[in-house]
């Protein structure tokens, strides 16, 4: 995981619609950029409509949602209509931004290794600074504990 106050990782994404969007385009904004496992499983699920049902307080706030996994942007669009996420849903399908935020790493399914996405979440500041991160994410908490952050 990369540590408070480094800068952020550039990255060069297509969202769920194909649109390619970078992090110099969210200068002047906080951004919380979410790492998760997979589209449509009940924890990202969980996670994505939390965010969803606080959107207005994000926006209200100047900070831009955006959410990346490993997923397809076919994937990512599914999972926009299925759920009406009203934000960015990068697809990162080479790990490229995925293994540049650090968030890659070995994982256990019944005691056995392999290798996934650890749900990650961290804050960028207007400048592009990472101002917090943490890999201690709880799914269906995510959203509030952000909206937390700017009390």
């Amino acid at each position: 995981m990369l540590k408070i106050n480094e800068k952020a990782p550039s990255f060069c994404l297509p969202d769920q619609n194909g649109d390619i969007h970078t992090l110099e385009e969210y200068k002047g904004k906080k951004i919380i950029l979410y790492f998760y496992p997979k589209d449509n499983t009940s924890g990202c699920t969980a996670q994505a409509c939390n965010y969803r049902d606080e959107i207005k307080s994000f926006k209200g706030l100047n900070v831009e949602v955006i959410g990346v996994s490993k997923d397809s942007v076919k994937s990512h669009k599914k999972f926009e209509r299925n759920y009406n996420l009203p934000f960015t849903l990068l697809s990162d399908t080479e790990l490229k931004t995925i293994n540049d935020y650090d968030v890659y790493k070995e994982k256990k399914l019944y005691g056995k290794p392999y290798m996934g996405v650890v749900r990650t979440t961290y804050l960028i500041d207007e400048k592009g600074t990472i101002i917090y991160a943490s890999d201690k994410v709880k799914a269906k908490e995510d959203a509030i504990n952000m909206l937390k952050l700017f009390e």
